[in-house]
C-alpha cells in the first residue's frame, strides 16, 4: 500500500529534485539568461491554460471552474529529467538554465491559480484572498534569501563534519519547504528557493555536493517516481470507458501546448533546434 512513509519520501523526492536543480545552477550564467527564464516561464504557462481551456470546455465538455483547474495541470511541470540530464554533464548549458529558471515562475503562477480555483469552492476566493497569498508568498520567500545564507554560512564555517554538514542542508531544505507550505503554497517552491540561496555556499566538486547528489539520486528520487507511479489505478482506466478519452486528450494537450512554449521561446530568443528539443 502507499502508505504516510511514501507519501513523505515521495514529497522529500519531490523536493529534492527542485533543490538539486537550484543548487547545481551557475549563477552568474542564470543572470544573464534571467530573460529567457520569465519568457520561457510566461510561455509553457499562458499557452497551455489557454489552449488547454478550449481543449476542456469544448472536447471533455467540462465547465468553466472544471477546465481551469485541468489546464492548470498541463501548465505545471516538474524537473523530473533533470538528474538525467545533470549526469550526461548538460546541467550548465544555457537552454537548461533557462528551463530550470522557468519552471519556477511557471509553477508559482499555476499555484496560484490552484489556490483561486480551490477559494472558489471553500467560498474565500476573493481580490484580498489573492492579494493575501501574494504578500505571504514575498514574506516567506524574503525571510529565506535574508536568513539563510547568513545561517549557513556560520554553520559552514563552525562545523567540518560533513555528515553534519549534509543533516544542516537537509534541515534547511525541509524548512524553507516547510515555511513555504505555512503560506498556503507548494513546498517545491521553498526547496528551490533554498538552493538559490544555498548554491554559492556549497561548491559543484565539494564532497558535500557529492553527497547531496548522490543520496538524491540513490534514495529520494526514485522515492518519488514510485510514490507517484502507486498513486495511478490501473484498472479504472479500463473500468470507465471515458476515461482513456480523457487521458488521451490531456496527454496530446499538454505534449503540444508545452512543445509551442519552447517553440516560442526558441523563436523569440533565436536559439537553434537542439536547444529548443532539450
Amino acid at each position: 500500500e502507499r502508505d504516510d512513509s511514501f507519501e513523505l519520501f515521495g514529497n522529500v523526492g519531490l523536493y529534492y529534485i527542485m533543490f538539486l536543480a537550484s543548487l547545481e545552477i551557475n549563477m552568474q550564467e542564470m543572470k544573464q539568461a534571467k530573460g529567457g527564464a520569465l519568457l520561457m516561464g510566461l510561455a509553457v504557462f499562458a499557452i497551455p491554460i489557454a489552449l488547454g481551456l478550449v481543449a476542456n470546455i469544448y472536447i471533455l465538455e467540462y465547465s468553466f471552474i472544471a477546465a481551469l483547474l485541468l489546464a492548470s495541470m498541463y501548465a505545471s511541470y516538474t524537473l523530473i529529467s533533470y538528474p538525467i540530464v545533470a549526469r550526461y554533464g548538460l546541467s550548465r548549458l544555457r537552454c537548461v538554465n533557462i528551463v530550470v529558471g522557468g519552471t519556477i515562475i511557471t509553477d508559482t503562477l499555476t499555484l496560484f491559480v490552484l489556490a483561486v480555483v480551490a477559494g472558489t469552492f471553500t467560498g474565500e476566493a476573493s481580490i484580498w484572498f489573492v492579494l493575501l497569498m501574494l504578500l505571504k508568498l514575498i514574506a516567506i520567500a524574503a525571510a529565506i534569501i535574508f536568513f539563510f545564507p547568513r545561517i549557513a554560512r556560520y554553520f559552514f564555517r563552525t562545523y567540518n563534519d560533513s555528515v553534519i554538514q549534509y543533516i544542516f542542508v537537509l534541515a534547511m531544505l525541509f524548512l524553507g519547504a516547510g515555511m513555504m507550505e505555512l503560506a498556503g503554497m507548494e513546498g517545491i517552491l521553498g526547496a528551490f528557493i533554498t538552493g538559490l540561496v544555498l548554491n554559492r555556499l556549497i561548491p559543484h566538486s565539494s564532497p558535500l555536493m557529492r553527497r547531496i547528489d548522490f543520496v538524491g539520486n540513490a534514495i529520494f528520487i526514485p522515492y518519488f517516481l514510485i510514490s507517484v507511479g502507486m498513486l495511478i489505478n490501473v484498472r479504472s482506466l479500463f473500468d470507465h470507458k471515458e476515461a482513456i478519452f480523457v487521458v488521451l486528450v490531456m496527454v496530446v494537450t499538454a505534449t503540444v501546448t508545452k512543445w509551442l512554449g519552447a517553440w516560442a521561446t526558441q523563436q523569440v530568443l533565436r536559439m537553434n533546434r537542439s536547444e529548443r528539443e532539450m
